[in-house]
């Protein structure tokens, strides 16, 4: 008796999901019958009247046939996506470092040293001159750095593209690899909205600051370029979310910073110092507890500068308000 009442439930629940999808299903607007795709002619047609309802649909498929699965193996040319962050965009065979097969089962002593020479001449095979071998260190430290200063994947390629046109423009005589590296980390920061001070990229660079800048000067001025000037309005969010402050901070914090360029505070000041301060006096007006320790040692800058910028600020505001 219970089989039969489990039975009856399950086709009460099937015939109602199936009244569900003929409710959400897209119908002929004639004869609102079911409608049907046509792959071979690119047409989505009406199964009970045959009225046309869309044509000259994209076939998102192969432009190939295939019969068997050996044939769709052999004719299929789909793989990886080529990278700008690897020194061989990625096309060639990586041997991974895990000493298992392909079932899962741990290697034999035997093999794992089989499989460890075959690595090292892999790597060796990978770079067939000097100049792959230096974009292959270049583009490690560059995904090295922006790991530790959290830049997203676009920043990366773009970093990678600006370093292979300074290594193919011959800039790199007379400048060390991680310098070029970092200034083109640094640029592509700035190019993608997500700009990262000079004291923040040189904390986790092998070079020295004053060389930074230097290199990042002649890249940016031999391959022309367009870098804008910072906007302190594009550190706020990062320095909110690093003190985790609320979204009305930040939201404060920019209308500071727009009132306070229409008064020319902005002029020859660094943009870290004025984000910095506009979150710092914006916690202040809405009653949020941060101290101006903890901004600066966010920001990286001195607390002189946050109390000096913080003043300037509210004092635009003031005059902006009484305007």
């Amino acid at each position: 008796m219970s089989e039969t009442t489990t039975y009856s439930t399950t086709d009460a629940a099937e015939r109602e999901q199936e009244r569900t999808d003929e409710r959400t299903a897209p119908n002929c607007p004639e004869c609102s019958g079911s409608l049907v795709t046509d792959e071979e002619h690119g047409e989505t047609v009406c199964a009970d009247c045959g009225l046309v309802v869309e044509e000259d649909e994209i076939d998102h498929g192969p432009e190939w046939r295939a019969f068997d699965s050996s044939e769709r193996d052999s004719k299929s040319r789909v793989g990886a996506p080529t990278t700008q962050m690897m020194h061989d965009k990625g096309l060639s065979t990586n041997i991974g470092w895990q000493d298992k097969d392909a079932y899962g089962r741990a290697l034999s002593s035997r093999q794992r040293e089989k499989m460890q020479r075959l690595r090292t001449w892999n790597e060796r095979f990978r770079t067939r001159d000097s100049k792959e071998r230096n974009l292959k260190q270049a583009l490690g430290e560059i995904d090295r750095m922006a790991s530790a200063l959290g830049l997203p994947e676009n920043v990366r390629e773009t970093a990678s593209v600006i370093y292979r046109r300074a290594l193919a423009d011959d800039l790199l005589p007379g400048r060390s690899i991680e310098g070029v590296a970092t200034s083109a980390l640094y640029a592509a920061a700035r190019q993608a909205g997500t700009p990262r001070s000079l004291d923040e990229i040189a904390t986790v660079s092998r070079v020295e600051k004053m060389e930074l800048t230097r290199t990042y000067r002649y890249v940016v001025r031999e391959l022309k370029l367009e870098v804008k000037p910072a906007d302190p309005e594009q550190y706020v969010p990062r320095f909110a979310s690093d003190l985790d402050l609320s979204e009305e901070v930040s939201r404060q914090a920019r209308e500071l910073l727009r009132s306070s360029r229409e008064r020319g505070v902005h002029s020859g000041k660094s943009p870290v110092g004025l984000a910095a301060a506009a979150v710092y006096a914006a916690a202040l007006l809405t009653n949020e507890t941060v101290t101006q320790s903890e901004v600066s040692e966010v920001a990286n800058i001195s607390e002189v500068t946050i109390r000096n910028r913080y003043k300037e600020l509210l004092e635009a505001k003031g005059a902006a308000d009484a305007a």
